[in-house]
């Protein structure tokens, strides 16, 4: 055993080792630290720039005090429509006069918090995150007051400056007009193809109807519009139009907004879509385009944005009689004096894909005239024409139908008259 040596007074003892000190704690601190005064930094510069710029926001004169562009309408002594002149085609129909299931659609598909948020849905902005991030159907966060700020005051240019703008446009629309005001406008105001603007005049210019008389279904297929006008447009796109509908159909239900029974009523509801857009009441081109030329002396270019409605002293009935008249003494002298040969030819391509767009492009170029419509022949042999119209309906002409223009079906025709494949001919 070794003996212990006694400890000297007054010896110093050997310094303590003092613990690491905590870098990594101490960075990740001064780093939260940095993160959020950069954080505040940016939301101070946001703030202090909305606050410069908001009281340069141009005035709300155009929304409070609405006057939108509505086309001079030409009428009938028995106020039959025959004529309509100016860019926009539009209704304008107070908020109170709009049926609640077109609101109803219309909030489903487009902003269903429009009631709850003060201009700006930062709900949905969250949801619609979420749902994009997680591989969902791809979902905006523009409420109709952003919409109405953006459709009257703002470029379409895709700029964070734009948007800043579009946000404190929204606030201040908000801070200025109230909700059912904002609803009205947008409903009046946004372009849902066809030339028509605001609902009123989608439902007439699609379904030939009022907007007091629309559908459920019709509604929703409405609603699916301002999204994208051309992509879910009824005449030109029905497929992707109808799957629209169904999604704000599903929408309207889960929110409530109709009932498991109107739910399925109107999805198997076969809506009847008008296929020509242009159509008036009866033929009286000429007597609204001589109405026309005489407002327009008086009122120059404010003639097409006023509203004006010119009532004519021509009646249906005399109208319709009229043309009936013409008509068949026009046909008459073209069977006298023999067929004239097809409209048109073109070069149908052998695949059907190509084939069935050549042919939905070339028809489109030859409207129909009442119940004389245009038809692409297909194949012809020397007794029967097959022919394909618009719709995509196969036709077969032959025997008695075919004994007018039999002359031109041969090979002596000359080729410019010849009924051959790639031919436009009119059936009646």
């Amino acid at each position: 055993m070794t003996p212990h040596s006694p400890e000297v007074p007054g010896t110093p003892s050997a310094p303590a080792i003092k613990p690491p000190r905590h870098f990594a704690l101490r960075l990740l601190i001064g780093l939260i630290v940095g993160i959020v005064g950069l954080i505040l930094i940016v939301i101070l510069t946001v703030c202090f720039g909305l606050a410069m710029a908001y009281p340069n926001l141009p005035d709300l004169d155009s929304l409070t005090d609405y006057h939108p562009k509505i086309p001079m309408r030409i009428f009938s002594a028995d106020n039959v429509l025959i004529g309509e002149f100016g860019e926009e085609r539009r209704n304008l129909v107070r908020i109170k006069d709009i049926p609640d299931v077109m609101k109803k659609a219309v909030l489903t598909a487009e902003d269903d918090r429009f009631y709850e948020h003060g201009g700006v849905d930062y709900v949905g902005i969250v949801r619609a995150a979420l749902n994009n991030l997680s591989g969902g159907p791809k979902q905006g966060a523009s409420t109709i007051t952003q919409q109405v700020a953006r459709n009257f005051f703002l470029s379409s240019e895709q700029t964070l400056k734009r948007k800043a703008y579009e946000i404190l446009l929204a606030w201040k629309i908000e801070h200025n007009l109230p909700k059912d005001q904002i609803l009205e406008v947008y409903m009046n105001q946004i372009y849902l193809g066809q030339r028509s603007f605001g609902f009123s005049s989608a439902a007439q210019i699609y379904f030939g109807k009022s907007l007091q008389e629309i559908s459920v279904a019709e509604a929703a297929m409405l609603a699916g519009l301002p999204k994208a006008p051309s992509a879910y447009n009824p005449v030109v796109n029905p497929k992707r139009a109808k799957a629209r509908q169904q999604y704000i159909l599903q929408r309207m239900l889960s929110l409530n907004y109709i009932t498991a029974q109107q739910y399925e009523q109107a999805r198997n509801e076969e809506l009847k879509i008008k296929p020509d857009s242009n159509e008036f009441g009866m033929h009286a081109e000429y007597v609204a385009e001589m109405a026309r030329q005489l407002v327009y002396e008086q009122f120059k270019e404010e003639a097409y944005t006023r509203g004006l409605n010119v009532f004519t002293t021509i009646t249906k009935a005399d109208q319709d009689a009229a043309y009936l008249a013409l008509r068949r003494g026009v046909m008459e002298y073209e069977k006298r004096h023999g067929y004239r040969g097809p409209e048109a030819f073109i070069t149908i391509p052998d695949a059907k894909d190509e084939a069935d767009e050549a042919i939905e492009a070339e028809l489109a170029e030859h409207p129909d005239s009442d119940d004389m419509v245009a038809a692409l022949v297909m194949k012809v042999t020397p007794q029967k024409v097959y022919a394909q119209l618009a719709s995509g309906e196969e036709i077969t002409i032959s025997g008695p139908g075919l004994a007018f223009a039999s002359t031109w079906l041969g090979d002596k025709a000359a080729p410019s008259h010849r009924i051959k494949r790639g031919a436009v001919i009119r059936v009646v």
